[in-house]
């Protein structure tokens, strides 16, 4: 298997294989930073316009050692810019029935999970970032370190900060919720 410096290389001599491959290296970890910072409906459209950026500026990256770092900023800078020419959303109503699942259990599970995005959002960039990639993108430590330019430790402390604050939230939530909900 190659390593990324090979393909950055290669990709820079315009081989669209090694680059496709390290889009499949690194596009776990672009959606779960961008997830981190815009609306859930947007992330998925918005990580294709970062890796199309990417190939258009490969030409500049100096250092392909650095290359997880440099796409990590693409797509941060790609967040921003999403923050500045965003109109604010319309709520959506409840009586619209196409976003909703018919099934209770699966829209409890979806309004769940929309609820812990909410929180780990609300934490410090550091944290949101590493347990964004580590709980929903499912990145281990290591991988969250080689593919960000973060060291090992910097990741450890940011997952271990980051989950006492989550846990912290979310405590603090239920102890505010009455009886039977969840």
């Amino acid at each position: 298997m190659a390593d990324d410096d090979d393909l950055v290389l290669a990709a820079q001599t315009g081989d669209r294989g090694s680059f496709g491959r390290l889009y499949e290296r690194y596009a776990r970890m672009v959606h779960g930073l961008l997830l981190a910072r815009i609306p859930a409906h947007d992330v998925d459209d918005l990580t294709q316009d970062v890796f199309i950026k990417a190939m258009g500026r490969l030409s500049t990256l100096r250092t392909r050692s650095r290359f997880g770092a440099w796409l990590a900023a693409i797509a941060r800078n790609a967040a921003n810019d999403y923050h500045r020419r965003s109109l604010p959303e319309a709520p959506l109503e409840d009586g619209d029935e196409a976003n909703h699942p018919a099934d209770p259990h699966a829209a409890a599970d979806l309004n769940d999970a929309a609820r812990v995005l909410d929180i780990i959002r609300s934490l410090p960039e550091a944290y949101r970032e590493t347990l964004i990639l580590r709980l929903v993108e499912g990145m281990t430590g290591p991988e969250i370190a080689a593919r960000t330019g973060m060291t090992a430790g910097s990741v450890r402390v940011n997952l271990h900060r980051g989950m006492e604050q989550l846990r912290e939230k979310l405590r603090t939530q239920a102890r505010k919720q009455p009886d039977g909900e969840a």
